[in-house]
């Protein structure tokens, strides 16, 4: 009589993503940080795969003194440092410089932001793409229909490997520009980046 040998099931999970590694959440869809995987495979550290580099934050920074100048802050409220957004049965997101209409805020209350902002701009992507089926392309426009639907006026990506701005309005069509051209942020307030960039002296 044959012997049965009965050998134990290994159930293999993916170890638990810690919550630290969410950027944000669009729908039913949890996004992590670019490179999360690195991280739980001991190669990364979070810090490592959270911050920006150097051109991004050269750009960035470029931009906030110009919008600085530029906007009308009495009637604006200028943010930055992934602003968070608490979208109802949309989700919540991280951006990089949100500026709000001030008649829209009573108070600060240390919290995400529960209001739409007149114009959200983004710099590159920072979250792991690989739930959508065209990668970057399908993010970019995903995000954009959410904040759109949540009631932001524009949206502005900037893409510093490409160099392109891709804008889209609420009523109006998307287009996408080089840095090269003149780009309306608020009424009275258009922005070429590659004059600003020229005048910072920031070249990569």
């Amino acid at each position: 009589m044959g012997t049965i040998v009965f050998k134990e099931q290994i159930k293999r999970r993916n170890p638990k993503v810690p919550d630290s590694l969410i950027y944000e959440k669009l729908g039913r869809r949890t996004l992590y940080y670019k490179g999360y995987k690195d991280v739980l495979a001991g190669r990364k550290t979070p810090e490592e795969i959270m911050g920006c580099s150097d051109i991004q934050g050269a750009v960035v920074a470029a931009l906030l003194g110009y919008l600085y100048t530029n906007i009308n802050r009495k009637a604006y409220l200028l943010t930055t440092n992934e602003v968070g957004l608490l979208m109802p049965n949309l989700g919540r997101t991280a951006n990089d410089i949100a500026i709000f209409d001030r008649n829209t805020i009573t108070e600060l209350h240390g919290k995400y932001f529960k209001i739409p902002p007149k114009v959200v701009i983004e710099f590159d992507i920072k979250v792991d793409v690989e739930e959508y089926a065209a990668g970057d392309q399908d993010y970019i426009w995903d995000k954009t229909d959410k904040l759109l639907a949540f009631g932001v006026e524009r949206v502005i990506w900037i893409t510093t490997t490409a160099r392109k701005v891709f804008v889209a309005a609420r009523n109006e069509p998307w287009i996408t520009q080089t840095w090269s051209d003149d780009v309306t942020v608020l009424e009275g307030c258009t922005l070429n980046l590659a004059e600003l960039l020229k005048e910072e002296g920031i070249a990569f």
